[in-house]
């Protein structure tokens, strides 16, 4: 494993998401933090905006300057809304230092599906060809010598590890697959929105996106290469429906899909262990014991489990995760771990805090 330390930067530091990127940063033993950066509070000490971190990161907040920031660093974190991202990156920047895009910008590969769903227009197309999408149980031999990595969103992280399994053993009918997925008000932003104040979300629920949800595209081009080998991006189209629950973290993703005439208990099993078996963030809980997002709150593992109805001929499978560890920050280090050569769980292997 590497021993030598690298520079790191996190550019939107001061959202739910960079704000947990600075945090882990803070504790991993083989970075030093030497730039934060927000528009909205430059000129601030990071701890003056969270005073969690006084004396742990007291560095005064720069404007979201990426190039700037991309010559102070080995690797920059990239925090930003859609949009911004492509418009920002080069081929020249990626040369100083490596980019982990926690954002949408690079998440897919055809700029078209990109701008229908997320209604701007992409910056940098020329650059998608060298993105490599930054799901680390999936894709780590590329992440390993990528300079341009897409961290994977909350959703589609949950989502798509609670099937690949199954879609890559061909136990499923891909065009069955639908997905009920709940999330913590934290996935929508520190930014202030009508629908993230207390009175607002507290003691209800609501699906949102329903049909549209931005999201969808990631998962169903990911699930496509899984249950196509790599041939194809494209051509499983399944049915995702967000919704918004009142709690601070967490992400859990109901899946159900049809199984394969004939396919067991047994196969099913095998199929997750053969998938996951020595991955440090993925916990395969087994049939008919089901995750909880309170035991994987405040750490990077995916909790998965199912349920195999026998009445219906359909699996039922649910995920867990942070959505601001495993669906965000810490997936953005364990990225950074795997490309700069360190132990994949440094600075990450720490168990879920509760109560929390």
């Amino acid at each position: 494993m590497k021993s030598t330390m690298i520079k790191a930067g996190v550019v939107g530091a001061t959202g739910y998401a960079g704000s947990e990127l600075v945090r882990l940063l803070c504790r991993h033993p083989m970075v030093r933090l030497v730039f934060v950066g927000s528009r909205s509070y430059a000129g601030k000490p990071f701890s003056e905006v969270y005073p969690n971190m006084k004396g742990v990161c007291d560095l005064v907040l720069s404007d979201d300057d990426i190039s700037r920031a991309s010559a102070l660093c080995d690797v920059l974190f990239l925090a930003l809304p859609a949009g911004i991202a492509s418009n920002c990156i080069t081929s020249e920047l990626l040369e100083q230092c490596v980019v982990i895009d926690l954002g949408a910008d690079y998440r897919l590969s055809d700029p078209a599906v990109y701008e229908a769903w997320y209604k701007v227009k992409h910056g940098s197309v020329g650059l998608l060809a060298q993105a490599v999408y930054g799901l680390c149980e999936l894709n780590k031999a590329k992440i390993a010598k990528a300079d341009l990595i897409a961290n994977p969103g909350c959703y589609t992280t949950c989502s798509i590890l609670s099937l690949t399994p199954l879609l890559k053993a061909g136990l499923i009918k891909p065009s069955s697959i639908i997905i009920d997925a709940k999330s913590g008000v934290s996935g929508a932003g520190r930014s202030e929105k009508l629908g993230s104040l207390y009175c607002e979300c507290n003691e209800t629920i609501k699906a949102y996106g329903v049909a549209n949800h931005r999201h969808t595209p990631e998962i169903e081009e990911q699930l496509s290469w899984v249950a196509s080998e790599g041939a194809s991006g494209k051509g499983l189209t399944l049915q995702f429906t967000p919704h918004l629950v009142p709690m601070d973290r967490g992400i859990l993703a109901t899946c159900y899909a049809d199984l394969n005439t004939g396919v067991d208990a047994g196969q099913v099993a095998q199929a997750f262990h053969d998938c996951y078996d020595g991955e440090p963030f993925v916990r395969i809980l087994g049939e008919g014991v089901l995750p909880e997002t309170r035991w994987v709150k405040g750490g990077n593992r995916c909790d998965i489990g199912w349920v195999i109805d026998r009445r219906t001929g359909r699996i039922i499978v649910v995920g867990a995760i942070d959505n601001l560890v495993k669906g965000a920050a810490g997936q953005a280090v364990q990225n950074m771990n795997i490309r700069f050569g360190f132990d994949e769980t440094e600075g990450l292997d720490v168990a879920a805090a509760f109560p929390l």
